[in-house]
């Protein structure tokens, strides 16, 4: 008998997870100096915030085809 894996769910919906995500990892950026780790948590930070707006823009295309029918 296989046993059942110990799933547990997000409290927080995805875009806000992110968007903490992206928040730490620029304020972790700013505590360090000048340099590749401070470069990467910056690009990081760039990139997850890029997600947030694709995934804005998707759920508004969403909703405003669901109101088009």
């Amino acid at each position: 008998m296989k046993k059942k894996r110990n799933r547990s769910r997000p409290t927080e919906p995805f875009e806000v997870r992110l968007e903490k995500f992206a928040r730490d990892a620029r304020a972790a950026a700013r505590r360090l100096p000048l340099g590749r780790e401070r470069d990467a948590l910056m690009k990081k930070a760039r990139q997850t915030e890029n997600v947030l707006d694709v995934s804005a823009m998707l759920s508004v295309r969403h909703v405003d085809a669901t109101n088009e029918r």
